[in-house]
């Protein structure tokens, strides 16, 4: 018979979160650092690829689609001087 035993989540505090990648980044591997500090290797390295992609702020979201739009809006204007330079060259 088996039995079904629930897994209890604990929020890991921060300043242990930032010891633990400390480790790990410093030479520490990952199961170790899981088995010392009671997480599990999955919860490390997601906060690991986490700290890869890093969040970016509503404010430089809308800075950085205002930029792109204003790029596309040049490279409309160097396309189309480019193509009346080259309708010119061939009359």
């Amino acid at each position: 018979m088996r039995y079904h035993i629930p897994i209890m989540f604990k929020r890991v505090p921060k300043e242990t979160k930032v010891e633990i990648l400390a480790k790990v980044k410093g030479g520490m591997s990952v199961a170790e650092a899981a088995t010392q500090y009671g997480v599990s290797t999955g919860t490390i390295y997601a906060w690991l690829s986490n700290q890869v992609r890093p969040e970016i702020t509503m404010l430089e979201y809308n800075r950085l689609k205002k930029e792109n739009e204003e790029l596309k809006r040049i490279i409309g204007i160097i396309t189309l001087d480019l193509e009346r330079g080259k309708k010119k060259g061939n009359h």
